[in-house]
């Protein structure tokens, strides 16, 4: 009787044992446990911890309570403004709500990611090309506001959407590329033109000040050739200062004053050809005569006629051989008499 009860004993608490390993549940802090009972919702969401059900009647699915990070393929599309682009996003979302996570949707998270990319193809064709750059922040709400309206009703929040990258064809990228360096090289002369004005202005203040002291220039003008000679491989280059230029000017002799004859490079004797002899002909003793009688009256240097030649200088002549000596001169000269410049006595 005694071993029967034994063995009574021992064949329940083996039965007891099996039952409770098979009802037995863990569910991890960041899970929740939803239990169907014969295909029904039972009770509430088990919290984690350990739990129990039973075998055979009950089925317990966990659901990851974590935030879930999703990468959107990219989606091609042409803008509102005729740009054909490829766009790829990203989506973090979580579960709040385990059981209608499970009992709305199949598979919540196939469902977010269908959801994602058509929204994303949907922003894509209301944005222009200018908006996908740079106004970033805008399409993120607009896009995250698309994809949280279905997905509250699943049992998931949206917590952010970021577009990733935005890929441009070819030729788009090279006009953008030309239209930013045209605008760059207007900024960069716009720029350099301001300079120049405040350049110009502050110089004419200096030009300014430089006049009330003439002695200002030229301690310029050896700053200036101090900072060049610094320099081992360049020519320096002295210039004359103007001043100098003008006193030199004044102390010249102007034209037509005593002693500027003197100073005169002498004339070419009149009646004379270059590599020849003089012309003996009746003009040029005519004129030869008219040259010398104002020095033969008496008259000085000082005195004489501009343009008369001195005493010294006057032309011999020729006083005999009559017609036939002044035809033998022409005839051996013809060559070049003709080159003689025309005389004006």
């Amino acid at each position: 009787m005694i071993e029967e009860l034994a063995v009574a004993g021992v064949a329940v608490a083996t039965g007891l044992v099996a039952y409770a390993m098979a009802a037995a549940r863990i569910v991890k802090q960041y899970e929740r446990g939803v239990v169907f009972r014969l295909g029904r919702l039972h009770g509430e969401v088990r919290r984690p911890g350990f739990t129990m059900i039973v075998p055979a009647v009950d089925r317990i699915r966990k659901v990851n309570m974590q935030i879930v990070t999703m990468p959107v393929p990219a989606q091609e599309g042409i803008t509102r403004d005729n740009v054909t682009v490829r766009v790829d996003a990203v989506v973090y979302f979580r579960v709040i709500d385990a059981a209608n996570a499970v009992i709305e949707v199949e598979d919540y998270r196939f469902a977010v990611s269908q959801m994602a990319q058509t929204s994303l193809r949907s922003i894509i064709g209301k944005s222009d090309l200018d908006d996908l750059l740079s106004n970033r922040e805008k399409l993120n709400q607009g896009l995250e506001l698309m994809i949280d309206s279905p997905a509250v009703g699943w049992g998931v929040q949206i917590d952010r959407v970021e577009i990733k990258d935005v890929s441009l064809p070819e030729t788009m990228k090279r006009s953008m590329a030309r239209q930013a360096e045209a605008d760059r090289e207007r900024r960069a002369r716009v720029i350099n033109a301001d300079a120049e004005l405040q350049a110009s202005k502050k110089l004419a203040q200096a030009a300014g000040e430089m006049s009330k002291q003439p002695a200002a220039l030229q301690l310029r003008l050896l700053q200036t050739v101090v900072a060049v000679a610094a320099e081992k491989n360049s020519t320096l280059v002295l210039p004359f200062p103007v001043e100098l230029l003008r006193f030199l000017e004044r102390a010249a002799p102007q034209p037509g004053e005593p002693g500027d004859a003197g100073r005169q490079a002498p004339h070419r004797r009149q009646g004379e050809v270059d590599g020849a002899g003089p012309v003996t002909s009746p003009e040029v003793e005519a004129a030869a005569a008219e040259a010398v009688l104002p020095t033969a009256a008496g008259i000085g240097e000082d005195t004489a006629a501009p343009g008369a030649l001195p005493a010294d200088e006057v032309p011999p002549m020729v006083t005999g051989g009559g017609e036939d000596a002044a035809q033998d001169a022409s005839r051996t000269d013809s060559s070049r008499v003709g080159d003689v410049p025309p005389m004006v006595p």
